[in-house]
């Protein structure tokens, strides 16, 4: 991707970060001379492989765990907040008039070797608690697989099949006005905190 310096995000805290909030992320892979995309959600292991690993399963019945070769290179975009960024807000509107609209955003794009895991319960047992866990442990009452009867789990693991992604290297574009002064990025921040989006003041918080 086009990556200007002043957008580079390195720091792989904030990396993370933004990967286990917004967990269902673009696949994209090759397939019969072309693109693929699968949005699925996956489950980031820090502590697997020199820059992490991802987790997913797809259905049995999505021919990508078929036809992908193995230890192809795919590609992983997570996308955080994004919001319009409106000319008006930016002092230069009355000073000068010379504004145009842009728009504000937060990605992280992972590279890496996609294996298949098919015939592992275990592997995928532990996926798929691992999701469930990341999605429910904040309710009152969390969900877990082995709320449902034990042979109705088994069926729909039956199902689906594993992908196991070992990251050889993550890119991050935090655009968030950085190549603006100080006086419109404040404006900027500013404008999206009142917007009625959730996503364009979750965009106002991370400038700030």
């Amino acid at each position: 991707m086009y990556l200007p310096a002043h957008f580079s995000q390195t720091d792989l805290a904030p990396l993370h970060a933004l990967m286990r909030q917004y967990p269902l992320a673009t696949l994209v892979t090759e397939a019969n001379g072309g693109p693929v995309a699968d949005e699925l959600p996956f489950v980031l292991d820090a502590e697997l492989g020199p820059h992490c690993t991802l987790k997913a399963h797809v259905a049995r019945a999505n021919p990508l765990w078929q036809v992908h070769p193995a230890q192809r290179r795919v590609l992983v975009v997570f996308r955080g907040p994004q919001a319009y960024v409106s000319p008006s807000w930016y002092p230069g509107k009355a000073e000068h008039g010379r504004v145009v609209p842009t728009w504000n955003y937060t990605l992280v794009q992972a590279s890496g070797l996609l294996r298949v895991v098919d015939g592992d319960a275990l592997w995928l047992r532990a996926q798929l608690d691992a999701l469930t866990h990341l999605q429910e442990a904040a309710r009152a009452q969390p969900w877990r697989p082995a709320d449902a009867p034990a042979d109705y789990v088994a069926r729909m693991m039956s199902a689906v099949v594993g992908l196991e992604i070992t990251l050889t290297g993550l890119s991050a574009k935090f655009k968030l006005s950085q190549n603006h002064p100080l006086a419109s990025r404040q404006a900027v921040a500013q404008g999206l905190a009142g917007e009625p989006f959730e996503a364009a003041r979750q965009v106002a918080r991370l400038m700030a």
